[in-house]
């Protein structure tokens, strides 16, 4: 079935009309000229190389190209297979630590940029669920709501760092009560977060909410990032590791427990961080087995544009417009 994204850019079309009448009117003015040059059978000898054959073809395919792009702008398309475009799905908040002790590189190049390279790999396998972004450090924020805009997804996680979050430390607590606020709390399901994180610092906050978390129906899953033997963290401004105030190393560890006792206490799953197509292949079947819920108007679905198609014609029509001349040539006239 074909199907006009744009059907009000018909209304384009319109401009043939003042088209036409500047055709006309050239003509007309073509012929008065020549009738006030003088003699006719000398003006003719004159404009003997002149085809108007050509251009009234010149005419046309400038007609056909106007035409091609009101077309192009309307943008023909015709909806992809696969069932009436009803979606059905769960809503996903993301909580990513970006606090300091992710630089730690006992998972190579660090914890961080495993931690978004899972995440990328989530995107792709998103489906038809949607999902919003949390970072935190010692505060929590916001990054991305709600979207199934995978194009904005990809971009929030590549700008994920420590730097977007001046306060360091590891709430976890407030990442999932920010978390929480950005599902629909009127729901009791349709609704997961996926909690990654070395869970260095204990949150004493976390537990009630956690409590609250369950009222609401949230599901959590945790993704432990990180070593428990720990590794130092870099500093990239210093060139050099981070120290205490005793000057020792600072040594930062992965808490499994308490990212364990989460996952345990909604019903979600706990995995330890080895490998992101694998620990993302787990994650999303974890999220396949949940009850979907109907997402947008049920009306949306993907389509197959063609207006580029109609947008190469045009060009390739005006094109030719200008190579056809307007004396007369041995295969034109």
């Amino acid at each position: 079935m074909i199907v006009f994204e744009h059907i009000e850019f018909l209304i384009g079309l319109a401009v043939l009309l003042p088209i036409l009448l500047l055709f006309i009117y050239v003509n007309r003015w073509k012929q008065n000229v020549k009738k006030q040059m003088g003699d006719e059978e000398l003006v003719n000898r004159l404009t003997e190389n002149f085809s108007q054959p050509n251009f009234r073809i010149k005419f046309y395919f400038l007609v056909l190209a106007v035409v091609l792009c009101v077309i192009a702008a309307v943008n023909i398309r015709t909806p992809k297979s696969g069932g009436s475009g009803k979606r059905s799905g769960i809503d996903i908040m993301v909580a990513l630590d970006v606090s300091n002790s992710m630089l730690a590189q006992d998972i190579k190049p660090n914890r961080l940029e495993r931690a978004k390279q899972l995440l990328n790999k989530m995107v792709e396998k998103i489906g038809d669920n949607r999902m919003g972004l949390v970072v935190f450090a010692g505060q929590a924020y916001l990054q991305m709501p709600l979207t199934s805009d995978l194009g904005a997804a990809k971009m929030y996680i590549s700008n994920a760092s420590p730097n977007v979050v001046s306060l360091q430390g590891t709430v976890v607590g407030e990442a999932l009560r920010i978390c929480n606020a950005s599902l629909d709390t009127k729901e009791k399901k349709y609704k997961a977060i996926v909690l990654i994180s070395d869970g260095e610092d204990h949150d004493d906050k976390a537990e009630e909410i956690v409590k609250q978390l369950i009222e609401s129906g949230v599901i959590v899953h945790t993704i432990g990032i990180g070593s428990p033997d720990g590794a130092p963290i870099f500093d990239a401004e210093a060139n050099d590791y981070k120290k205490d105030a005793s000057g020792s190393i600072v040594i930062s560890k992965l808490n499994e427990k308490e990212l364990q006792n989460i996952a345990a206490l909604t019903g979600g799953t706990y995995q330890l961080f080895n490998s992101a197509d694998e620990v993302s292949d787990k994650l999303m079947a974890a999220m396949d087995d949940m009850e979907k819920k109907q997402i947008g108007t049920g009306e949306q679905r993907e389509y197959t544009p063609y207006f580029q198609w109609f947008v190469l014609l045009a060009l390739l029509v005006l094109l030719l417009e200008i190579i056809i001349p307007e004396r007369k040539m041995k295969w034109f006239a």
